[in-house]
């Protein structure tokens, strides 16, 4: 069986407060994207391991038992028992650039082996487990327009569509660690609320809709400001850093010719419609 996990971008995120914890409370929306990883399970004829990890395409650092779309087979498989499998995951949404490339992987591969091995779980309970893989895990068990809050893991439904507007993703090669991104945040409630901005026409989000990581992330790594910049010089109605970086997107009139945009021949870049 095979499936094809998406990325997300976030619209606007707010880092509203510290919470004793030690974590931060953020507001933000979740939007899912058609840049897709492939993802396929096959039964294993492999009794000996309860699982094998083939991976292809973009390069994945770190033991295969770290990989999320294993870690979510190892969580069912603690109460399922589920036989061992094959697994071959094709990247294609970059690591490390705030599209949630790996909690995609997690909660497709819940849904995967929900349906392999007939497990009949609701959307809840596999948003349930998806939420034990990582905070923003869940929001693909539905993979719909989302308002997040908490700590990302909080969702309330929204009405958006931005269906037929063209999007590019930029991801240079820089690595933003969570610390990092973190080091200068001021944590604040937004003048203009997350939720309340989304509302407008999408011509006004440019000047009301922030992330608060590009004030802590920019001077560290001027190039993805430098992408921004780009964007929005060649036309985009709306630009950002997705989630803490390094990705950058940019929205587009649906019937705008875009120019060509110079990027380096290591650099990411994804065009698309959403």
């Amino acid at each position: 069986m095979i499936t094809f996990p998406n990325a997300k971008i976030n619209l606007g995120l707010s880092i509203t407060e510290k919470r004793p914890d030690g974590y931060h409370n953020l507001e933000t929306v979740f939007y899912p994207v058609a840049l897709e990883d492939a993802l396929e399970i096959q039964t294993s004829t492999k009794e000996d391991k309860k699982f094998n990890l083939y991976q292809y395409g973009l390069e994945i650092i770190g033991n295969p038992e770290d990989n999320l779309a294993v870690k979510a087979y190892l969580l069912l498989d603690k109460k399922y028992h589920l036989s061992p499998i094959d697994i071959h995951l094709y990247k294609h949404i970059p690591s490390g650039a705030g599209l949630g490339g790996g909690s995609a992987d997690a909660a497709f591969m819940l849904k995967l082996l929900n349906e392999h091995y007939q497990l009949k779980l609701s959307d809840n309970e596999l948003e349930i487990y998806a939420a034990i893989l990582g905070a923003d895990c869940a929001f693909f068990i539905r993979n719909v327009p989302t308002f997040a809050e908490g700590i990302g893991n909080k969702f309330s439904p929204i009405s958006l569509s931005l269906k037929g507007y063209q999007i590019i993703i930029i991801k240079p090669d820089v690595f933003v660690s969570t610390r990092e991104a973190f080091s200068n945040i001021d944590p604040h409630y937004p003048k203009y609320p997350v939720k309340e901005v989304i509302k407008r026409p999408i011509k006004e989000w440019k000047s009301l809709l922030i992330n608060d990581f590009e004030a802590s992330v920019f001077p560290q790594h001027p190039v993805i400001r430098e992408i921004k910049e780009e964007l929005y010089a060649q036309g985009a109605i709306y630009a950002s850093m997705s989630g803490s970086g390094s990705s950058v997107f940019g929205l587009f009139e649906p019937e705008y010719s875009i120019p060509p945009i110079n990027i380096e021949e290591n650099v990411f870049c994804f065009k698309g419609k959403l």
